[in-house]
């Protein structure tokens, strides 16, 4: 039987906590020339980098702060697949914040269920929602703040006074100081559809998301290389898509 030592002798290398920000920020140094193409809602096609979507993102995460955000709150998402709807994967979490991404497809009742439960303070919704957030925001406890992720060209702040986005990342500078998140923080909070009763709440923390990210690319999994293109079928809101968001990135 082996003793039990009388010290432990820590390990020094690689100490660094595991935060998803870092995904981004090693996509942007190593594969900064990256496309990342979106599809929007009523504006033209997108095409960005990974390095100029970590700018964006910095920005998005100094905006969040400036109305509000910290550490440990609850940001709600009501969006498609788009460049911006991934900035804020990376944005809320990075500043220390919980992404609550909410299923548009769920009734009312259900939508309303969490996000009183979940006690977002900002809501961020892509403008083919703008109807239905104003129909359930007098339902809405805890929202304050709502920003629709749009321009100007076609931004409508409708009966919520919603916030522009690109307004908002325009009005700050390049640049955030992220900072040290424990591993094990929560960084997104999704909801089941489906089940009996009122939808159930998981948390997913910063290390969950990184090693999945790690491991999905791998050959026994997605095999991704930096010379595949991506396209996430599935909903950023359903399962943060499988986890494509981080597993891209990190594989270039």
């Amino acid at each position: 039987m082996i003793p039990e030592p009388d010290t432990i002798l820590p390990g020094l290398m690689q100490p660094a906590p595991l935060q998803i920000i870092d995904i981004l920020k090693f996509a942007a140094t190593a594969h900064g020339g990256v496309e990342v193409v979106s599809r929007l809602i009523e504006e033209p096609i997108a095409r960005s980098s990974y390095g100029n979507e970590l700018r964006r993102v910095e920005r998005a995460a100094a905006a969040l702060v400036r109305l509000g955000a910290k550490a440990g709150d609850r940001i709600a998402s009501l969006a498609w697949n788009t460049h911006r709807h991934f900035e804020l994967f990376y944005a809320v979490t990075g500043l220390g914040a919980v992404l609550n991404t909410l299923n548009p497809r769920l009734f009312d009742e259900q939508i309303v269920f969490i996000i009183n439960h979940a006690e977002p303070k900002i809501l961020l919704f892509d403008k083919t929602f703008l109807t239905l957030v104003e129909r359930l925001a007098p339902q809405m406890k805890t929202v304050k703040t709502f920003v629709m992720l749009s321009d100007e060209t076609v931004h409508a702040s409708g009966k919520v006074g919603a916030l522009c986005y690109e307004t908002i990342l325009a009005a700050e500078t390049d640049g955030f100081a992220w900072p040290v998140i424990d591993e094990n923080a929560g960084a997104f909070l999704c909801y089941t559809s489906g089940t009996t009763g009122d939808p159930k709440g998981v948390v997913y923390s910063h290390r969950g998301v990184v090693l999945h990210a790690m491991a999905s690319g791998l050959n026994s999994a997605f095999g991704f290389t930096a010379f595949d293109v991506v396209m996430p079928c599935s909903s950023l809101f359903h399962a943060t898509a499988w986890g494509l968001p981080f597993a891209a990135p990190i594989n270039g």
